[in-house]
């Protein structure tokens, strides 16, 4: 049975790991599904693997851009209707990432793709469904959201912080509005983002991790409970990593 038959869902950072994975899930359940990115070849080579017609839509939009969101999120609601499903997945990481090798730059740029870009994106998406009072509001920050520590790095965690922050908040905000509003924090997934890690990271570890596929059920399983059910926070982390 195809769980979100009917319902619109737009994943942020939807061209690679843990966003397209989210994106074919579903797509899978049956949902009209709006990718978005910096990179339009990277959004029509995720559509190609996606292969799902005209219940898919590439956006390409730089979400820490307020303007390219708001043109974004209207482009999207006129194809494939209001947004229902909110995924606010979109992110980055550097290689230099104590607190010695960071600069005025590259932390306004780590604070702009992943706190500021979920904000413009929520912003520009709540309007609608607290009109409609339905909605659910999906925040994909990470374990560095919550423990805090060098393997992510100072700027990343300081940014995911502040998103796990942004969505608890909302949560509290909007619990009679209709609006559900989650906060997923995994811990290490074999995506893209890996390359930005100091040292390279071994094929035998990669295969340890979380997979991209694994995200993206916890996120399946948020997004179809009824309405009545919310689920504030949500940690899926590899068995072998520690949480501590």
């Amino acid at each position: 049975m195809s769980r979100l038959q009917q319902k619109t869902a737009l994943v942020t950072g939807g061209g690679s790991g843990i966003g397209l994975a989210v994106a074919q899930a579903f797509l899978r359940e049956g949902a009209r599904v709006a990718i978005t990115g910096r990179s339009a070849d990277r959004l029509r080579q995720a559509a190609q693997t996606l292969q799902a017609g005209d219940r898919l839509l590439t956006c390409p939009a730089d979400v820490a851009d307020p303007q390219q969101v708001e043109t974004m999120v209207q482009q999207v609601a006129a194809r494939l209707g209001p947004i229902d499903i909110l995924v606010n997945n979109a992110g980055l990481n550097f290689k230099e990432r104590t607190f010695r090798e960071l600069t005025p730059e590259t932390w306004q740029r780590m604070l702009r793709a992943n706190l500021d870009g979920a904000f413009y994106v929520t912003q520009a998406v709540l309007p609608s469904m607290l009109q409609r009072r339905d909605g659910v509001l999906l925040f994909i920050s990470s374990i560095a959201g919550k423990r805090a520590s060098p393997l992510g790095g100072t700027a990343y965690s300081a940014s995911k912080f502040g998103m796990s922050a942004l969505g608890l908040c909302l949560a509290a905000e909007e619990k009679d509005s209709g609006i559900r509003v989650s906060v997923i924090y995994p811990g290490e997934v074999d995506t893209p983002i890996l390359e930005s890690r100091p040292n390279p990271v071994s094929p035998e570890h990669r295969q340890q991790i979380l997979q991209p596929e694994d995200v993206a059920a916890a996120v399946v399983f948020v997004a179809t409970l009824p309405p009545r059910v919310s689920v504030p926070e949500l940690v899926i982390k590899p068995t072998t990593q520690l949480y501590v």
